[in-house]
């Protein structure tokens, strides 16, 4: 009787053991499902807030270009060049206007024609101008002298 009984206890842990691994294999399959799930969240996630983005970025551009359109025009005032910096003191040349000293795209487009000096030593002049895109024979523009 004692190696029945032996028999039967190992029989018992062998089956304790199969359904120990079958369960741990559950919970892994488990874990795997949450992770996927969260995946797919993370993933609807960017894809919704790249949509915003997208959807702004739009609305952005419809506005800006339905009404007005703004053109600048950059150019370059008289230089302001400190000649005497060296010897404490402030002297100008009286330049008073940037002109390049050869084609575009070249190193000596930099270079002031008139004073020699480098493009950066005059002062930057930005002229803006807003051109209005709008239709005058809309209702909200048209006026009424009744």
């Amino acid at each position: 009787m004692p190696v029945e009984s032996a028999c039967r206890s190992a029989n018992f842990q062998l089956s304790e053991t199969s359904n120990i691994h079958t369960e741990i294999e559950e919970v892994r399959d488990q874990i795997k499902e949450i992770m996927m799930m969260k995946k797919r969240q993370q993933q609807q996630q960017r894809a919704a807030a790249a949509a915003r983005r997208s959807s702004a970025d739009q609305e952005d551009s419809r506005s800006s270009t339905a009404s007005s359109l703004t053109i600048r025009t950059i150019r370059y005032g008289e230089c302001q060049k400190n000649h005497a910096a060296s010897i404490g003191g402030y002297a100008v040349d009286g330049c008073r206007e940037f002109m390049a000293s050869g084609d575009e795209g070249t190193s000596l487009a930099l270079i002031c024609a008139a004073c020699g000096c480098h493009r950066n030593f005059h002062r930057r002049v930005v002229e803006t101008e807003v051109v209005c895109d709008c239709c005058c024979s809309s209702p909200d523009h048209t006026s009424n002298d009744m």
